[in-house]
């Protein structure tokens, strides 16, 4: 039996992964400020890091028919 949500647990589920990125991406940026990065390369960190974290949820969610 295959798990086939609705449009809005979709759209539901695609947010959490944003919100779980924001914080993996937060997290990401301060830990390079800290290091004595200036602002500007906190902020390309986080950027990056929110990219691969959001890639990756939902590289996960679709390979589990979910999205």
């Amino acid at each position: 039996m295959k798990f086939n949500p609705s449009f809005g647990v979709k759209v539901l589920l695609v947010v959490i992964c944003a919100l779980v990125s924001i914080i993996v991406a937060t997290g990401a940026g301060i830990l390079t400020y800290t290091t004595g990065s200036s602002l500007a390369e906190a902020v390309l960190s986080a950027g990056g890091a929110f990219a691969v974290s959001m890639g990756l949820a939902l590289t996960t969610l679709a390979a589990l028919g979910i999205v």
